[in-house]
């Protein structure tokens, strides 16, 4: 039975001058925290071992593919330096061995490198996938032929994270535990007499401590493990980054263009970072929705918080507790609609929080045996997720039947952002290639009104489900109202601001904490 939020007839009133039309009602998850109820407990395929030749591994990160066609194909990295591709639309049998389903489940495997696999970034259009590792590269692998044909060489430590730009999948952006972070052009060819590419920029003490900083002269000044760069992320602006660190809680975001000092940062404290006593909590990972208006930063105090890009000088939104964060293993990432959150945790479960229900306790999936660490979202398929744990096997679940959004609702919502006044003309072709995608929603495409008077607004409108949400501490008068100086605030504006406001860097568009 799906649960929605009471709506007033105010909130009716000012959902209908925010929005021009009237949008259909976001299902919730329904469920039961205790999930004594098996027709309430979401469904949980036989976990998938992560080993090679009869030796276990850990798995260190997983990433569902990001088109149509792939997106039931899911990356995992692991210790032993192995990417292994796992069809997870595969039925498996819950009565075999995870050894048995792996052997079943896994149709592509190799060595990528000799060490540690942090990180996996699928990029290209799928054919590409970028690993980050202990070793200290970052490698470029053609998925197909499992051949690299680029070799990213700069960082003097682990590299921890690596994040392909939104639009252009030749700019990448890596986090490493020296401290830095780097940006790369694929485009760029190695110098002379070199095997590799190398950085177009690289900032270094991008999180270091006041204390780091004033021992950067000393002669003999070691390597801090602290002042890790532990989580990158390119923007949906597509010109801006956002950094994370071991030291603090705090987020930097980074204009590209300008790399001097961070334009803009968050952070869940009040006052001045460097007046805070203390220990010092860090930042294990960030995440963002697909219309780039809400951030997370999973926190090593136990608390994932939520900022909305808009408004950064307010602080976290909201904040989400539940989970055991105590180390940096574990990650958490918001979902593609920004409806809910998902974290790994230090007690064996992952949990799932609805964005706005505070007051409802998150999803236990219980399953594994010990921390759960990397977790993800497919972007095409709804209600499917995975996780993976250091008792050395992979899951993949199944929360559709929780009334979880339609793909095809969420597809089609995505490609109407993208187009403008200047291509009106090609609407109708549009939907129809769209509508061809899955007959079992041709039906409710065509008829679906609201869609296409949204298709013939002029302006870019953030997603619906974003709109639809009322966020604790989120003015959706400030955020969504259609002026020019409120547009000029939202990170799609940074390329194409408002005629009647100029803007100049990044900096315009952030108010510094």
């Amino acid at each position: 039975m799906a649960i929605y939020n009471s709506r007033s007839v105010l909130h009716d009133i000012k959902s209908r001058e925010l929005q021009g039309f009237q949008g259909r009602k976001r299902p919730l998850f329904a469920y039961t925290t205790s999930l004594d109820d098996r027709n309430d407990e979401p469904s949980c395929s036989t976990g998938v071992a992560s080993s090679h030749n009869g030796v276990s591994t850990p798995p260190m990160s997983v990433s569902f593919a990001k088109t149509i066609r792939n997106a039931h194909i899911l990356g995992v990295t692991d210790e032993d330096g192995y990417v292994n591709f796992i069809d997870t639309r595969l039925k498996l049998n819950p009565s075999a061995t995870e050894q048995e389903n792996a052997e079943k489940a896994i149709v592509s495997r190799w060595v990528a490198h000799e060490n540690s696999v942090y990180d996996i970034c699928w990029t290209k259009d799928d054919t590409s996938v970028l690993t980050a590792s202990a070793d200290h590269t970052i490698k470029l692998w053609d998925v197909e032929q499992k051949k690299c044909y680029g070799l990213l060489k700069g960082h003097e430590g682990s590299v921890k994270s690596v994040s392909c730009h939104p639009t252009n999948s030749d700019l990448v952006v890596s986090g490493s535990r020296d401290g830095s972070f780097a940006l790369w052009d694929l485009r760029c060819k190695p110098h002379q007499g070199m095997e590799w590419i190398t950085s177009t920029e690289q900032v270094k003490g991008a999180h270091a401590s006041a204390k780091q900083k004033r021992s950067r002269n000393k002669k003999a000044a070691s390597p801090l493990p602290s002042r890790t760069v532990t989580s990158v992320l390119y923007l949906k602006d597509e010109i801006s980054i956002a950094t994370a660190g071991a030291v603090d809680s705090v987020v930097k975001f980074w204009d590209t263009r300008n790399l001097r000092a961070p334009a803009a940062q968050a952070s869940p404290l009040q006052g001045s970072m460097t007046e805070m006593k203390g220990r010092q909590h860090g930042i294990t990972s960030l995440s963002q929705d697909l219309n780039g208006v809400l951030l997370s930063a999973s926190c090593t105090d136990n608390r994932i918080y939520l900022y909305n890009v808009l408004q950064l000088e307010k602080g976290p939104v909201s904040s989400f507790t539940g989970s055991k964060i105590g180390s940096f293993f574990v990650k958490s990432t918001i979902s593609p609609d920004a409806s809910h959150i998902l974290s790994g945790s230090g007690d064996g479960n992952a949990y799932i929080w609805q964005v706005d229900n505070l007051d409802q306790d998150p999803i236990s999936l219980r399953r594994h045996e010990k921390e759960v660490t990397a977790v993800d979202w497919c972007l095409q398929e709804p209600g499917k997720i995975a996780t993976a744990s250091d008792d050395f096997t992979v899951c993949f679940w199944n929360i559709q039947n929780r009334n979880y959004l339609s793909p095809r609702t969420t597809a089609v919502r995505r490609r109407i952002m993208a187009v403008s006044n200047s291509n009106t003309d090609c609407i109708e072709p549009c939907l129809q290639k769209e509508s061809l995608c899955s007959s079992s929603h041709n039906e409710e495409i065509i008829q679906d009104q609201s869609l296409i008077e949204l298709m013939k607004t002029p302006e870019t409108i953030p997603n619906q489900f974003c709109r639809d949400r009322l966020l604790q501490g989120v003015n959706l008068n400030e955020a969504f109202d259609k002026t020019p100086e409120s547009a000029s605030r939202s990170p799609s504006s940074v390329l194409s601001p408002p005629s009647s406001v100029k803007k100049r860097t990044i900096r315009d568009y952030f108010v510094v904490c």
